[in-house]
């Protein structure tokens, strides 16, 4: 069944094209992921869909009696409470709960906070009954228990899924289709999220060969342009317009993976960096966590990690300076310059100029501000618009760049990953793969932490800030597995003892409190086994994959491995619930 159906949109503004003649169809069981660069449009393709923006030209259609629920960037409310926002009803309060605001069903969501208007809106969408779900990241603002159980809700939609976000983790594991949104164009990606990478390094290859046909022949058109004044004047018309036309095309390419050196001028640390002694905090009566001691060397590469509301933020603003501990002690030393990205960023006018607001307006930009302001793609257009022509994640890019431009030997970043795009956090990771500074990062986005932080400190619902040494993916792992734990408990006392076990080609877990170990163990065999088939399964499909050159085929393989992939997945979490109820025998 369609259920949405865009013939030959466009749709520009004064900065330009942003949707040019696209058109895609949309139909039931769809998992498309959308993505694209900050500021090229994939909001905006979102608000065409629902209508809540009318293109230009072209039409959009959706059957009758098809339902949408959408989560808009920006969204808006009523005066009511969360509880009444999201729908009044038993799920809207578990949804509520399980996106950690179980103790706030009842306050007003005028009073809350960006971050968590944005949770109540994002349970006011899931809760809707719908046949189209469209969700413009809904990962910010999630601390890692609620993206998992998000993840998994997402993944037993039945309806048809449109997703924008930038959390890699999410995207491959619930989509089987990728629109990429670039330069007012649509790429249909077949495949899912890792199919779509491969695809797209294959099309930055052809337009790279391409650029470089380009390039020749605008230098020998430049060439033919100088050859003698006198000459110029009875020079066709034509031919200047296209070799002029050429020059602007070679000068205009937008292929987005140049690297940041923003390191270069880095000031040496010493070897005392920041140090935290019994370090506590506290907000009101309300204690956030207790006692922690850390060190900081040179080359920290530490990520601050735990559910929503457990004090990250506090810490690295008692780290900053900009709050006192409750108790403890903060000593930072003397070499050191430190940068602070936070949630809220620098703030912006927007009716300054990109370039004024990265000098501050105290001075005339030169050739480093302006080529610093490239690297993280605002070009000469964008460098002197107004900011208010941003995108929200142009904003936030922007206020990244204006952070990092103040060199600073350590760094500290609070969510940094919340609207940026996909290309903007790949640069930022190989940056700081190579930057020689301390960095301190609190962030939810998994991909991000298990790529550049070595050790976390672990705040949650003890009250106790520890270091871990082995970094976020260990400690994720530990916490899952805390939770299945708890899930299986909770099914074992909730499940009748009598209950026969469904038996198929495949072991299943049952909650029986009766079972003897020896019909556990051998579950637990018959889930090897199939672990191992599945996981052979999927390595057979990705080797499959890096040899293919088929477009089609390329596609067809592809979403053959999202779905090896989802079946080992769920074989992963049966062998674990084996083994912890074997354990618990």
């Amino acid at each position: 069944m369609i259920l949405v159906d865009a013939q030959g949109i466009s749709l520009s503004h004064h900065g330009g094209i942003v949707i040019d003649n696209a058109s895609f169809t949309v139909q039931s069981g769809d998992r498309i992921g959308v993505v694209g660069h900050n500021g090229a449009g994939k909001s905006t393709l979102l608000g065409l869909l629902t209508g809540q923006i009318t293109p230009d030209s072209g039409v959009v259609r959706s059957e009758g009696g098809v339902r949408m629920s959408a989560l808009a960037q920006q969204p808006v409310f009523d005066d009511v409470t969360a509880l009444v926002a999201v729908g009044d009803s038993w799920e809207a309060e578990a949804v509520l709960d399980r996106l950690g605001l179980g103790d706030r069903v009842n306050d007003n969501v005028l009073t809350m906070s960006g971050g968590e208007q944005r949770r109540v809106a994002l349970a006011r969408a899931l809760v809707a009954p719908c046949d189209l779900l469209i969700l413009d990241e809904p990962t910010n603002h999630l601390d890692i228990d609620a993206i998992d159980w998000l993840e998994e809700r997402l993944g037993k939609f039945n309806g048809g899924l449109l997703l924008v976000s930038h959390d890699r983790h999410l995207l491959d594991a619930v989509t089987t289709r990728m629109l990429e949104v670039d330069k007012g164009a649509l790429h249909s990606h077949e495949t899912g999220y890792r199919g779509y990478l491969q695809a797209r390094e294959s099309r930055v290859a052809a337009d790279e060969q391409a650029e470089t046909v380009r390039s020749n022949l605008a230098r020998r058109e430049a060439e033919w342009l100088k050859r003698g004044a006198p000459a110029r004047t009875r020079k066709p018309k034509a031919h200047i317009a296209r070799a002029e036309a050429v020059q602007v095309s070679t000068r205009s390419n937008d292929i987005r993976d140049g690297g940041l050196n923003l390191h270069s001028q880095t000031p040496r640390l010493g070897t005392q960096v920041i140090e935290l002694e019994n370090v506590s905090a506290s907000i009101g009566d309300r204690v956030l966590f207790r006692e922690m001691t850390a060190l900081l060397d040179p080359n920290e590469r530490l990520g601050i990690v735990g559910p929503n509301g457990t004090g990250k933020s506090t810490l690295l603003d008692i780290i900053a300076r900009r709050r006192e501990p409750s108790e403890g002690r903060v000593t930072i030393g003397s070499t050191v310059q430190l940068a602070y990205f936070d949630q809220m960023g620098a703030g912006l006018d927007s009716k300054q100029r990109v370039i004024d607001a990265f000098t501050g307006g105290r001075r005339e930009p030169d050739w480093r501000d302006k080529a610093l302001l490239e690297r993280f793609w605002f070009d000469a257009a964008t460098q002197y618009s107004p900011i208010g022509d941003l995108s929200g994640g142009e904003r936030r890019r922007l206020q990244l760049v204006m952070a990092l431009a103040q060199n600073p030997n350590v760094l500290l970043l609070d969510e940094p990953t919340n609207d940026l795009d996909l290309d903007t956090l790949r640069a930022l990771e190989d940056f700081l793969d190579d930057w020689p500074g301390a960095l301190v990062v609190v962030s939810h986005d998994r991909a991000f932490l298990e790529r550049v932080v070595t050790d976390v400190v672990v705040i949650d619902e003890s009250l106790r800030a520890e270091r871990r040494p082995g970094g976020f993916a260990v400690w994720v792992e530990e916490r899952r597995s805390q939770r299945r734990r708890g899930h299986a408990v909770r099914k074992s006392t909730e499940t009748s003892a009598t209950s026969p076990p469904e038996r198929t080609g495949e072991p299943q877990v049952t909650s029986n409190p009766t079972r003897s170990k020896s019909t556990i163990r051998h579950d637990l065999k018959q889930a090897d086994k199939a672990l191992a088939k599945a996981t052979n399964k999927v390595e057979a499909l990705q080797a499959d994959i890096e040899t293919l050159t088929d477009h089609q085929k390329l596609a067809d393989v592809g979403t053959e491995l999202q779905r090896a992939q989802k079946h080992l997945d769920e074989i992963e979490e049966r062998w674990i619930e084996l083994s912890v109820e074997l354990e618990d025998s």
